[in-house]
C-alpha cells in the first residue's frame, strides 16, 4: 500500500526548503499564488496526467511542479528519470514504475490508493502520458471507478513537430508508431493515404528509411513531410521536403535521436475518385453558403457512395 510522502527532518518538509523565491530561481509572489490558487492541496483522491519535458528542463509548468510537490505517489514509466526530474526541484515523493508489462497491475494499485484518498500522479519519461506511453488503463480505470482525472498539460512531441513543419494544422490524425510487420505496416498506409488531413508518426530512428520509402510509395512521391529530430534538444532538427526526397536522404543515413514523421494530406485530387467532379463541386457550392465542414458532410451523406469519414475528409480537402 502507498503511503503518502515523509516530511523530510533535514531543515524541515520538501516544500518548506524551495518553497517559490529561494535560490532555484522558483517564481515569486503573484505568480506563484496564482499557480498555488489552481493547484492548492491536491484533492483526495485524484489522478493528475502530468506531461513532463520531452527534452529542455525548462520546458516543465510551475503547475506541474506544484502538483507533483503535493501528491501522494507519483506513478512514473521510467523511476530513475522521475526521481532525477523531482530532485532537480527538490521534491522527495514515492515512486512507483509504471510501463507496458506492469501498467494493468499498477492501474489496480492507483485504484486501491484513490479509493483511500490519496492522490496519484501519472508521469511519463518524457512528454504527455498516454500518448503512445503506458497511462491509458491508469487512466481508464479511475474513470471507471469515478475518481477524478485532472490533465496538467505541457510537453508533447506530436504537436511540438506539427505546429513547426510548415504542414496544414487544421486537421491531423496521430498514427503513433507504425506496426512493424510488413503487412500490417501497409494495410495502415493504405487506410491513412486518402486522408486530407495531416498525418503524423513516431518511429525509430533504426526503421525511418524503411517507412519513408513506403510511405513514398503509398501516398504518392511528391507529398510534402518533416522529419522532426530530437525536438527541444541541443541537436534539434527539421528536415522539410517531399517523401521521395526525405527517403532517399535516409536510405543509407540513419538519423540519432527520438523521431516524429508529419506528412500532409492528399490533395483534392487524390482524395477524390474521377467521378467524383460532381461532388466535389457540391462541396464547394455548400462551403460557399457558410455551412460547416460537418454540415455539409451532413448533407451529402445520401449523395455519394463514400463513407461518412471519406466524405468529411474531402470536405476538409476541398477547404483549404
Amino acid at each position: 500500500m502507498w503511503r503518502a510522502a515523509k516530511a523530510n527532518t533535514r531543515g524541515g518538509t520538501a516544500d518548506d526548503r524551495h518553497r517559490p523565491g529561494d535560490r532555484r530561481g522558483r517564481l515569486p509572489g503573484p505568480a506563484i499564488r496564482a499557480i498555488h490558487s489552481c493547484v492548492s492541496h491536491a484533492q483526495p483522491g485524484t489522478l493528475y496526467v502530468v506531461a513532463s519535458p520531452i527534452g529542455n528542463p525548462d520546458d516543465i509548468s510551475p503547475r506541474a511542479v506544484e502538483t507533483l510537490r503535493r501528491v501522494d505517489v507519483v506513478l512514473a514509466e521510467d523511476t530513475r528519470s522521475a526521481r532525477k526530474l523531482l530532485s532537480s526541484h527538490g521534491i522527495e515523493r514515492r515512486t512507483q514504475s509504471c510501463f507496458d508489462a506492469n501498467e494493468p497491475e499498477r492501474a489496480e494499485e492507483a485504484c486501491r490508493a484513490l479509493g483511500q484518498g490519496q492522490s496519484v500522479a501519472l508521469l511519463s519519461e518524457a512528454g504527455t502520458p498516454a500518448v503512445s506511453d503506458p497511462g491509458y488503463r491508469v487512466v481508464r480505470a479511475a474513470v471507471a471507478m469515478g475518481a477524478t482525472v485532472v490533465p496538467i498539460p505541457g510537453p508533447s512531441a506530436l504537436l511540438a513537430a506539427l505546429v513547426a513543419s510548415g504542414l496544414p494544422t487544421d486537421s491531423f490524425h496521430f498514427a503513433g508508431f507504425p506496426p512493424r510487420k510488413t503487412g500490417a505496416r501497409r494495410l495502415l498506409f493504405s487506410r491513412l493515404a486518402p486522408l486530407g488531413a495531416t498525418v503524423i508518426f513516431y518511429e525509430s530512428p533504426h526503421r525511418v528509411g524503411t517507412t519513408l520509402a513506403e510511405l513514398a510509395s503509398m501516398f504518392g512521391g511528391s507529398r510534402p513531410a518533416c522529419v522532426a529530430r530530437e525536438l527541444t534538444k541541443t541537436h534539434e532538427e527539421l528536415v522539410r521536403g517531399t517523401l521521395d526526397e526525405l527517403a532517399e536522404r535516409y536510405a543509407s543515413t540513419r538519423p540519432l535521436g527520438e523521431i516524429t514523421l508529419v506528412v500532409g494530406g492528399a490533395s483534392i485530387e487524390e482524395a477524390a475518385d474521377d467521378d467524383d467532379d460532381d461532388l466535389v463541386a457540391r462541396v464547394r457550392n455548400l462551403l460557399a453558403t457558410g455551412m460547416s465542414a460537418r454540415d455539409v458532410t451532413d448533407a451529402l451523406v445520401g449523395e455519394s457512395k463514400r463513407s461518412r469519414r471519406d466524405i468529411y475528409q474531402l470536405v476538409l480537402a476541398v477547404r483549404r
